[in-house]
């Protein structure tokens, strides 16, 4: 297990669900970079090598599943372990169906449909840090 505090991305447009998404994180013991746009997105990813992004679809400048498609495609990218390895779990309120059918497509990791409860997205969080190797505690912990 990796003892490190991983690193998480939150990218959306909506500050205010940044903030909500932010509150609900900070009490795991997680590092959180937010991100506003499609290319502050990737920038963030390539500058700062987060281990998870929670990755908004509909985004101005890049869309959501464009930074995915460039992180999972370009091999220069997928050379780079640490962004080989970042785990993506997309947040959209596109519909349940086409997010569960476009998000695999894409490479994420997993996805979770707004609105969405706090203890859902918490849950597909560990899930996906652990699948990279995090250890995070229990929720109910």
């Amino acid at each position: 297990m990796n003892d490190a505090r991983p690193l998480i991305l939150i990218a959306d447009d909506d500050p205010d669900l940044r903030r909500m998404v932010r509150l609900h994180l900070e009490e795991l013991p997680v590092d959180l970079l937010e991100a506003s746009d499609g290319l502050s997105t990737l920038e963030t990813i390539l500058t700062e090598l987060p281990n998870l992004v929670i990755l908004d679809v509909m985004m101005p400048g890049y869309t959501g599943w464009e930074v995915l498609r460039y992180l999972r495609n370009k091999p220069r990218v997928r050379k780079i372990p640490e962004l080989a390895n970042v785990g993506v779990i997309m947040l959209t309120g596109i519909g349940e169906t086409l997010n569960e059918l476009s998000s695999p497509m894409y490479g994420a990791d997993d996805y979770i449909d707004k609105p969405f409860k706090a203890r859902d997205l918490l849950a597909k969080i560990k899930t996906v840090l652990e699948k990279k190797g995090f250890e995070i505690p229990d929720l109910d912990d």
